[in-house]
């Protein structure tokens, strides 16, 4: 009775250490973003985007030997304390590689040293900040243009193609929001224009009525916002009530269809905003994850197809580097020379941001963004 006991014990340990042996390792690549709370829609669609990326990759076969990919999504819900706590969870996983994120500029640069000491890469698709890179760490990449491309693109628009000469300029007092609202003051003043007034708000604020009282009395021709559209579809809804028919203008943080929902249909008409490159509608090379994105989700977010750009680079990383090890990630993602991205190709300089890239010029009419013109550095 024995002898059959041993062999089924054998027959159950043969079977366990083959079911062992064909089990897929993962490689975990992390998304941090604002994915609940006022920013969630501009969040989960940089997710998206990056789900995207990831399940087509998984669907090729693994990215090296039997390891296939797995996005965790982690949210930081734009708050840098918050930043700080995901990727001090992310990194504290063997098996995490990389990180896409965060979106906003305050979380990115915030958690920015954390992933530097983990020597784990991280790509954003979105912070504009060029104080972020200018820290030094070599970890740090963006696919997207900075504030000091953008700002004084949208600045040379207001003075050259929409002739305004005195304007006020809001911000929200974050990385992003004063940092844009900084250079855009800088180019401005450059070009001769005249800034009648500075002043920052608080995120979360819900009435503006003073200080858009007060802009009233300057009587501005133009007010640019550095900020994200939760705040300035308030303050543009505000100002219209009260009278105040100055021209808004914002960066990429407020091109969101969020913003017409806040504003209302009649008050964000004729708001200008510029954003990271053209219209990816406008894009051969977008065309089929546009298809299958909006089949999937609906309306395209503003910046998915960012998410799903920075994926892709850090995925083709992973491929290269053939084994879960951050600091051969790491040296790969530098390695990246003409990635074909369906919003161009992307390149990075020495501080890891991004090579070439254009700024589009968009306005809002009949409840869209209406695509003006690109201008390129």
């Amino acid at each position: 009775m024995r002898k059959p006991a041993g062999l089924l014990a054998l027959f159950f340990l043969s079977v366990f250490l083959c079911g062992a042996a064909k089990k897929e390792s993962t490689a975990v690549i992390g998304l941090a973003a604002p994915l609940t709370g006022d920013q969630a829609y501009i969040g989960l669609g940089v997710l998206q985007g990056a789900q995207m990326a990831v399940e087509e990759a998984n669907i090729r076969g693994p990215v090296f030997g039997d390891t296939r990919l797995r996005l965790e999504g982690l949210d930081d819900q734009h708050n840098p304390t918050q930043a700080v706590l995901v990727a001090n969870k992310l990194v504290a996983n063997p098996d995490a590689v990389g990180v896409i994120g965060h979106f906003n500029s305050s979380c990115t640069k915030a958690a920015s040293a954390i992933y530097h000491e983990a020597r784990m890469v991280q790509i954003t698709p979105a912070s504009t900040n060029p104080e972020i890179s200018r820290q030094g760490f070599d970890t740090f990449f963006r696919v997207c243009a900075t504030d000091d491309v953008q700002a004084p693109a949208a600045a040379e628009f207001v003075w050259n193609k929409l002739g305004k000469r005195k304007i006020a300029i809001l911000d929200d007092q974050t990385t992003y929001g004063k940092g844009i609202a900084d250079e855009f003051q800088k180019r401005f003043k450059f070009l001769g224009g005249e800034v009648l007034l500075r002043n920052g708000i608080t995120q979360g604020e819900k009435d503006f009525t003073p200080l858009l009282t007060k802009v009233k009395s300057i009587a501005p021709e133009l007010i640019f916002y550095g900020g994200v559209y939760p705040e300035l579809g308030l303050l543009i809804k505000q100002s219209r009530k009260l009278g105040l028919t100055a021209a808004w203008m914002g960066g990429d943080g407020i091109f969101d269809v969020t913003l017409i929902q806040i504003a209302g249909l009649e008050f964000s008409e004729g708001t200008y905003s510029t954003m990271l490159g053209i219209d990816p509608h406008e894009l051969p090379s977008a065309k089929d994850f546009l298809t299958r994105y909006e089949a999937r989700y609906g309306p395209i977010g503003s910046f998915s197809a960012y998410g799903y750009d920075a994926t892709n680079v850090l995925i083709e990383a992973i491929r290269r580097a053939g084994k879960n090890d951050r600091e051969a990630v790491l040296k790969e993602v530098r390695n990246t020379k003409d990635f074909q991205g369906i919003l161009g190709p992307i390149n990075f300089d020495e501080k890891g941001d991004a090579i070439g890239k254009s700024v589009g010029i968009f306005k809002i009419e009949n409840g869209k963004f209406k695509f003006l013109e690109e201008m390129k550095p």
